[in-house]
């Protein structure tokens, strides 16, 4: 019988390697990179450059075969070896710009102009990376987006500057992201568009129009277009044998450099034309997840902070704009509950394997708590459960009184646990979804030891701003503004709701376009307040995050470190003067120069077994008194 059982799985993994093979050869032949490692997994796309070469995961084509799955893979596909044949990626980081909205931008548009490349050369490459960019739209919903609030600029500017290269219309799902921008981009800067079609081969000429268009739109000041960081660079080990001679130097460099570059582009392009027929005869599939792909320049690095003012300049106090368009909500409200099902089912199916292991983690935790709920009583009360071992006592002298116990109670059955979620847009992926399993399991395992755990998320409602910008922008852009996005607080489990009501709340973490910005201050104060109205004793307060706060509408029009600021001063508010202690956990990210209980992991991976490690150690510690809690909550009000 089990024999049976496997065959047409080996049928079916037998038909899906001629493909595999297909895709990963047509790869290397675009990417002229004959030493690419090509994987297909069951996770988020990525590619990953490094000294020694490149290695490209592809999501894993399923069972059955269908054309326009197979297109949306194979769109992935060429969309990667388009950037590693035609992108450079230290004169795009010399050129790219610091701020964190133009720096958006400006990698959009530039991967538009690599997947530009292609398919201006070959058809077929262009058709594939329509459906790719197709059934990303889609799944990120944007064809429903109602407002620019919704409809991420960059995403709408990356598709019209594809349209101006290679003439190819947005998809019916990018439609409405084009829709809501255009008139806005083509008023500002059509003229900076119509610049970028004569520079599509040349990346340093192209990323200098980029810059001007960015200008325009202003996500840039004009200032920055002075400064040429790439100059800088090239000249650094030269001599300084006059003002005129250097600048000829330069001027010369430029020209061979540009010359270089296009020579490059011509001979990759002349690469990609042979590489079509191979992609034309790989068969066709199903392809049933997200087609978006990151590059480790980006995806690998975490998000860093601003840089930190001078001393001598003093940041003003923290305030939001307006807090109209803020929201707490539950995840049930942000989607049906069909949906949700079908969420929660590919949570349990991507980690399958990494449930059984935090599972593992999660039974040592409960077998560490039901350790100190070993029962221990009080004797010889007046009223309670009457105490067997004292009845001879009663029978021997009748005028002695029964003798009742009582069952005293573990210190940790008076607590309560929040875990609050980073949702912004870099946890995407594994990140997510590995934090969900583990706040499920957690939250399940501690429910039985009578503990109560609440799961809460932070995001925000639109990039770039939202409806707090054009408020803001309506208003005459006043100095100082504050926070301008509108916050998104989610609650995915409330302390009093069962695991089991609130368990598929959280696939609501896997819906793409639910993930944005992240401002932690604001965040950690809600989860802190929610706390401190609980009736428990004893209050903890675990942070998730993967980087500092950052809000690109909020940082573009006050200081740097703005929100790092305010989340500072709210660590410092409960760590101090607070009865909940508070521990963080930063993945790939180091949040110990922010919290003094804190630990960094590399890789999400290792999250399941920290958090349950950190909270046994926590329990492990004795409760903080009630006079003492009372007193400390008193003071913070």
């Amino acid at each position: 019988m089990s024999g049976s059982n496997q065959k047409p799985q080996q049928k079916a993994q037998a038909l899906q390697e001629p493909f595999k093979r297909a895709v990963a050869s047509c790869m290397r032949a675009m990417a002229r990179t004959p030493g690419l490692e090509v994987s297909f997994a069951p996770e988020r796309p990525s590619l990953i450059r490094s000294g020694a070469g490149a290695k490209a995961r592809l999501p894993e084509p399923p069972r059955k075969l269908d054309a326009r799955e197979a297109a949306v893979l194979r769109g992935c596909a060429d969309a990667m070896a388009l950037r590693l044949a035609c992108h450079n990626v230290e004169l795009h980081r010399r050129l790219s710009p610091q701020a964190a909205a133009a720096r958006s931008a400006f990698d959009a548009v530039e991967q538009a102009r690599v997947e530009a490349v292609g398919s201006r050369r070959m058809e077929g490459v262009g058709d594939n990376i329509d459906a790719m960019l197709d059934d990303r739209f889609r799944r990120a919903r944007y064809a429903d987006a109602e407002t620019r609030a919704d409809a991420p600029i960059e995403e709408a500017l990356s598709l019209i500057v594809r349209e101006r290269l290679t003439g190819r219309k947005p998809g019916r799902n990018g439609a409405r992201l084009v829709e809501l921008w255009r008139p806005l981009i083509e008023e500002k800067a059509g003229a900076a568009l119509d610049g970028l079609l004569r520079d599509v081969e040349d990346q340093r000429a192209f990323s200098h129009g980029v810059h001007k268009l960015l200008t325009s739109l202003e996500l840039l000041d004009e200032a920055s277009l002075d400064e040429n960081p790439d100059d800088e660079d090239e000249t650094t080990d030269e001599a300084d044998e006059g003002d005129a001679d250097v600048e000829g130097e330069k001027d010369r460099r430029e020209e061979q450099g540009d010359a270089r570059e296009l020579e490059k582009s011509e001979a990759d392009a002349d690469a990609l034309e042979e590489a079509d027929a191979d992609a034309a005869e790989a068969p066709t599939g199903e392809f049933e997840e997200e087609a978006d792909f990151s590059d480790s320049e980006q995806a690998a690095d975490p998000r860093r902070p601003p840089p930190p003012l001078r001393a001598d300049q003093r940041a003003p106090e923290y305030k939001a704009f307006t807090k109209r368009f803020d929201e707490i909500v539950s995840a049930e409200e942000l989607c049906d509950p069909e949906e949700l099902e079908r969420l929660r089912a590919f949570l349990d199916k991507q980690l399958h394997n990494l449930s059984s292991v935090v599972a593992r983690l999660a039974n040592r935790l409960q077998r560490r708590l039901m350790a100190q709920q070993s029962r221990s009583w009080e004797f010889d009360r007046e009223e309670g459960i009457l105490d067997p071992a004292r009845l001879p006592r009663v029978i021997v002298d009748p005028q002695q009184p029964l003798s009742f116990k009582m069952e005293k109670d573990a210190d940790f059955r008076d607590t309560v646990v929040t875990l609050l979620i980073d949702n912004s847009g870099s946890m995407r992926g594994r990140p997510i979804t590995v934090a969900a399993t583990c706040a499920d399991i957690l939250a399940r395992t501690l429910e039985r030891c009578g503990v109560k755990v609440e799961i809460l998320g932070f995001t925000t409602r639109a990039w770039k701003g939202g409806q707090s910008r054009e408020a803001w922008l309506q208003a005459g852009k006043p100095a100082a503004p504050g926070r301008l996005n509108d916050l998104r607080h989610i609650i995915y489990k409330a302390a009093d709701a069962p695991w089991r009501r609130a368990r598929k709340h959280l696939g609501l973490m896997m819906r793409e376009g639910l993930l944005k910005e992240n401002i932690d201050g604001e965040a950690l104060d809600w989860a802190h307040k929610r706390l401190l109205a609980r009736p428990e004793q004893r209050k903890i307060l675990m942070m998730i995050s993967d980087g500092a706060p950052v809000d690109d509408s909020t940082l573009s029009v006050n200081p740097g470190n703005y929100l790092e600021k305010h989340l500072r001063r709210m660590i410092e508010q409960i760590e101090t003067r607070s009865p909940v202690e508070l521990i963080a956990i930063g993945i790939g990210h180091d949040v110990t120069r922010y919290y003094r209980r804190a630990v960094t992991i590399v890789d999400a991976e290792e999250l399941g077994g920290v958090m349950t490690e950190k909270l046994a150690e926590l329990f492990s510690e004795t409760a903080t008194p009630a006079r003492a809690t009372k007193k400390k909550a008193a003071a913070l009000r």
